[in-house]
Parts: structure tokens; sequence; C-alpha cells
């Protein structure tokens, strides 16, 4: 019987059942052909993307985007050049491996709710230096420059990362702009919050065949804290979302050439719960290897995350306390970093009481 190290095995009412996978095939596609020309494209037309968008947010969280204007030659590069690196041996991606005072570059020990992953990481920054707090500590107001760390070999891969970034970073403003507008807001409402300070970050990510799929997950259930994910995933499949209403997972299939986006948690927060931060995680299977690069659209470090004015009232007050979002994300990752004795940092721990 093969077996795997404790740490990964998750508690048995959150162990996958490779055998009971659900098909998605209702989660929302979306076409951004009118995004592609913006001179060209009415009004009306950017209304009924918006109209599609907020749909997709309230009932799922989660859809796929085509013709989003990242030019599928690109996709490519970037996947040969992540399938290079994650071919080298580990001795050799240990060489730029991340640690506690700077949470960039390669890691094979990442922990999601205190179990540890099935996987192994490259993140890096999309600003380059980011400054983020030195400390998750609420009162010291110490800040850190980040750089990112990049690999001798392969040698294309900070270039085509850096231009990869600067695409899905486009995309995500669009695709923000069209959330601002299915909310009833100014397109560029939230486009501020987003400056040059911002703290977003790409992660690349292998997931090896497993010898125990029933017993470990690739990520555990979780929900990303950023604003907006998207995500490119290879043709081999594993990302599941957790329907709202009937609680069971549901298996999100690639599409080439697609994009998936998810609302993350400071959607929820700002929209006061009107659109919610979806749970999903990964399954890995015992045969094939799995990629898949996730670009995690962030605001400043400095930036107050709460309910927008427009989404409270009397009959709909705060749901939720203030807080940092650089404190946030120095907490989140510290968490990721080792095994804690507590729950990781989560939006409920903001919640107002009463």
């Amino acid at each position: 019987m093969d077996v795997v190290d404790v740490a990964f095995i998750q508690p048995i009412e959150h162990r996958p059942e490779p055998n009971l996978i659900v098909e998605a095939i209702e989660i929302p596609l979306i076409d951004l052909s009118p995004l592609l020309h913006p001179d060209d494209s009415t009004e009306a037309q950017r209304n009924e993307l918006a109209t599609k968008v907020g749909s997709a947010c309230r009932e799922w969280g989660f859809f796929h985007v085509i013709n989003h204007g990242v030019p599928f030659d690109l996709q490519h590069r970037v996947e040969v050049a992540v399938r290079k690196f994650f071919g080298l041996p580990t001795v050799e991606k240990r060489k730029v491996q991340r640690d506690e005072v700077n949470p960039l570059g390669y890691y094979d020990t990442e922990y999601t709710k205190n179990i540890r992953d099935w996987k192994e990481v490259f993140d890096f920054m999309v600003k380059d230096p980011t400054v983020i707090p030195a400390s998750h500590e609420l009162h010291d107001n110490e800040l850190q420059e980040l750089r990112n760390k990049w690999p001798d070999y392969p040698l294309e891969l900070r270039e085509v990362c850096q231009e990869y970034a600067r695409a899905v970073e486009k995309l995500s403003i669009k695709l923000l702009e069209l959330v601002a507008l299915s909310l009833g807001l100014q397109e560029k409402r939230l486009n501020g919050y987003f400056d040059h300070k911002n703290t977003s970050f790409i992660r690349l990510k292998h997931y090896p065949p497993c010898p125990a799929p029933h017993l470990a997950l690739g990520v555990g259930r979780h929900k990303d804290g950023g604003a907006l994910t998207i995500l490119a995933q290879d043709d081999v499949g594993g990302l599941e979302v957790k329907r709202k209403i009937q609680g069971d997972w549901i298996r999100v299939n690639p599409i080439q050439g697609s994009f998936v986006i998810n609302v993350g948690d400071i959607i929820q927060v700002w929209t006061n719960d009107k659109y919610e931060s979806p749970e999903h995680r990964v399954m890995v299977n015992s045969d094939k290897d799995r990629f898949s690069i996730p670009f995690s659209l962030n605001p400043a470090h400095d930036v107050m995350i709460k309910p927008l004015d427009e989404f409270i009232s009397t009959q709909n007050p705060s749901k939720y306390k203030e807080y940092k979002w650089g404190k946030f994300l120095k907490t989140r990752r510290l968490s990721n970093f080792k095994k804690l004795d507590v729950e990781n940092l989560q939006i409920h721990h903001f919640k107002q009481s009463g």
C-alpha cells in the first residue's frame, strides 16, 4: 500500500474522493471580445458583459473568460519555462528558496489550514521591488522591501514571467472595472486601490503525481485573500469549487486558452457580502504532473479594507471591522510558511458581532 507522510493527510471529513468527481457544466463562460478593441465597443456591450460578470459573481464566484487579450503564444512560452524550472533537481530549485524574511522564490513545504499541500511553488511580485510590512504585529510600523529571486536556469524564465505579469495585470484591471459596473458603481471606482504600490503577485505551481490522492490535496480548501484571481491551468485538471447552496465539490475543467477568474475576500468585504469569495481546493492524481499559474490582484500594503459606503445602510449595516491589507497579507504568508497552533487568519475573524 502506498502511503504519504502524515503531514499531508487531510482530516477524514475533508479528504477528496477521486472516484466521485462531479463535472461542472454550468460554470459561466464569458467572451471578453468587446474589450479587445475598447474604441469600437459600445456602452451596451460593456454593460452586457458587466451583467454576465455580476451574475457569475453572485451565483458562483467563479467564471471562465475567453478572448481575454493575453496572447496564446505568451501563455505557451510561460508554461514551457515553468516546466523547465520545476524539472530541475531539487537542490537547484532550492538555491532560490523562500524564507521567513523574504517569502518570494521556491518552496515545497507549504501548509493550507495547517495541513501540508502536495505541491511545489515559485512566487514573484508583479512590482519589483514591492513594499510590505516587516512584521505581522499590528503596532509595528516598520516596512520591508521585497525583491524577486530568479534562478539561473531557465534563462528565459524571468523575462517571460515579467511579460506575462504585465499582460494579466492589465486584464485584471479590465475585469475589476466590469465587477464595479456590475455592482452599480462607476467603472473606475476600485482602480485607485491598485496603484503603482500594489502587492499583486504570481505563483507558479507544480503538482507532482501523488501515490495517495484519496488522502492528500494539492491545495487544501481555502478562499483567496486578494481581490481577484486569474488562473491559467494546463489540461490535466484538478481545481474544484464548493457550490454555495448544495455544499458539494464541483470540478472546474480546463478550457484551452481560457482563464478561470474567482472573486477574493477583499471584494467580499467591499461589497458587504453581496459577492462571496468561493471556497476551492485542488485535487491531485497518481500518474500525471499538473501545472497552474494563479495571478492575485492585491492592493497597496497600506490600504484599509472595509465595506464600501455604497453597500452600507441602516437596513444593511457593515458586517466587517476594517483591517490593513499589508498586515493581513503578512500574517497569511507566515501561516503558509509553517504549521501554526491556531487557525489561519480569515476574513471571518473581522466579522462584526451581533
